[in-house]
């Protein structure tokens, strides 16, 4: 690092400098659009809506603060190609996720986050350069960069993990609370029986939420409230823990209040869940500005306004193409996987679909699910319960459909809702099973690879086939959730605008065998075919 030196204003940065700030401000305002939707729909991503003003308001305090600036020299150049280079790579990768889920899907908004942070670090070395010296290399500089990260919807392999983890780590926490209360209590999955009612430790509870606004605050607290290196190390270590323990906090509190008759839905839910994260937020400023009460802020005079340094000027240059290419390949995914209007036609005739009478089995129509419109965004749901007693004890077989037009969700909200993400957090325990995914034949034809789970419930054991479609094709799921395997179903099938999307689902306490054969089953399929199943 050089010494401190003053800034440059940007009337006297060179043209080519100047066109890589416009073209890095134009990327940002870009992905604050693309970001805007996952704001308003996701409550974990609620922090977004600040992220814009945040950003600008570091930068500021950036340029306000200890003026560090980077030497041009091999080592440099190597990290902005490399940086450049990876931008370069993810912004690749979105397109082709684009193309294979759309662009409304979460992998899609995180990996282009991902490039435009690797983008703006690039812009970073090069403003901060001594040649350019418009924007000092310090702390504030790059929280905000990489708070941009934590603006972004989690990949759904992540999140699904992380929340399931922290779903069991808080149900089986108050479980142990609610014992050394003296509360009776039992667990099963991520329900917590008690003796008058049940409580459900859902996603929306598990901790993610306060996860990442915690980390979000401490990170923007060190950045702004504190100027020492270790208490801004302890405080960003310290949110992740104190978040978790706020929220176990707050579950066990709606715990006790369902046990004592309240009704904790709607008002207390909702209530304790800002007042956590209020007082987790205000617990960190406070922490921060205790730790950096001693300490003296390096600000820099900015009293004089010299030229830039004399130099080579490559990486500018380089900055400048690498933004360039980068808005060209933008384009170009855009128009080539562009979202389908929305048509707002109506669906398929789901229940038409669904065999009303079965000889020998008792039919039972749901009448319920549209309970879950509001959560899997679309009110076109189909279930009927097929039922009969034999020799060999009862026979259970359900068949459910669920559809969305094009637009209507995206391919990540409806993987998120499959028998293996929610079942267990409704008290199903999932069976260890050989082959997760399975060709089943029917008497005339065998069916597209079916997804096959296996659960317990009481000692009930159900199977469970199922099969997601978008737009008339079959997704894998034999890890839907992992980038590589969307990658290769990209480059399969290629760029098209987005379809509808179609979720069957098959449940039973028998075998494919034992029920394959029944002509209810026979016609089921016979109509899900012009589908695409």
């Amino acid at each position: 690092m050089s010494p401190a030196r003053p800034l440059t204003p940007f009337a006297k940065l060179t043209p080519v400098v100047k066109l890589g700030v416009a073209l890095l401000a134009g990327l940002t305002a870009t992905l604050v659009f693309i970001l805007w939707p996952h704001w308003r729909h996701n409550p974990d991503l609620s922090h977004g809506y600040f992220m814009p003003v945040i950003f600008l308001v570091l930068l500021y305090e950036s340029r306000a603060g200890t003026p560090r600036f980077l030497p041009t020299g091999g080592v440099t150049t190597a990290a902005l190609i490399t940086l450049l280079t990876a931008g370069l790579l993810a912004l690749a990768a979105s397109g082709l996720y684009a193309a294979s889920l759309g662009w409304s899907h979460d992998l899609v908004a995180f990996t282009l986050t991902a490039s435009l942070t690797l983008l703006l670090a690039a812009g970073l070395i090069v403003l901060s350069s001594e040649s350019v010296r418009w924007l000092p290399c310090n702390w504030n500089a790059v929280v905000a960069i990489g708070l941009w990260l934590l603006s972004a919807p989690l990949p759904p392999g992540t999140y699904s993990r992380l929340t399931f983890s922290l779903q069991l780590m808080v149900s089986e926490n108050a479980l142990r609370a609610l014992h050394l209360l003296g509360v009776a209590a039992v667990r099963q999955g991520n329900i917590l029986e008690l003796a008058t009612t049940s409580v459900g430790i859902e996603e929306a509870c598990s901790g993610v939420r306060s996860l990442v606004s915690c980390i979000f605050a401490g990170l923007f607290f060190s950045a702004t409230l504190v100027r020492r290196p270790w208490p801004r190390a302890l405080i960003i270590i310290l949110s992740a823990p104190l978040a978790l323990v706020m929220n176990f906090i707050r579950s066990l509190t709606l715990t006790l209040l369902a046990n004592s008759g309240v009704n904790i839905a709607g008002v207390w839910h909702d209530f304790t869940g800002f007042a956590v994260l209020g007082i987790t937020a205000v617990l960190l400023a406070g922490l921060a500005l205790f730790l950096d009460r001693k300490s003296n802020p390096v600000r820099s005079d900015g009293s004089t306004t010299p030229e830039p340094i004399a130099g080579p000027q490559r990486a500018p240059y380089l900055l400048a193409g690498a933004l360039t290419l980068t808005v060209a390949l933008s384009l170009f995914f855009f128009a080539a996987t562009r979202p389908a209007p929305r048509h707002d036609l109506p669906g398929p005739n789901l229940f038409a679909i669904l065999p009303a009478k079965a000889g020998g089995w008792h039919v039972e129509t749901s009448a319920d699910l549209y309970q879950f419109s509001d959560t899997l965004q679309t009110d076109h749901l189909a279930q009927r319960t097929y039922s009969r007693i034999t020799e060999r004890g009862p026979e259970l077989v359900t068949l459910y459909i669920a559809y969305w037009r094009p637009g209507q969700a995206s391919v990540s909200l409806v993987a998120s809702h499959t028998p293996d993400a929610c079942w267990p957090g409704a008290g199903w325990e999932a069976l260890a099973v050989t082959t997760p995914r399975v060709k089943l034949a029917l008497d005339n034809r065998v069916l597209a690879e079916a997804e096959y789970r296996a659960f317990k419930s009481s000692l009930l054991p159900e199977n469970v086939w199922y099969w997601h479609l978008y737009d008339g094709r079959v997704i894998s799921h034999q890890n839907p959730n992992s980038p590589v395997e969307l990658l290769r179903l990209a480059l399969h099938y290629g760029f098209r605008r987005e379809g509808d999307q179609l979720f069957v689902r098959v449940s039973s306490n028998r075998s494919w065998e034992n029920i394959r054969h029944e002509p209810f089953i026979e016609s089921f399929f016979e109509h899900l075919q012009p589908l695409g199943l």
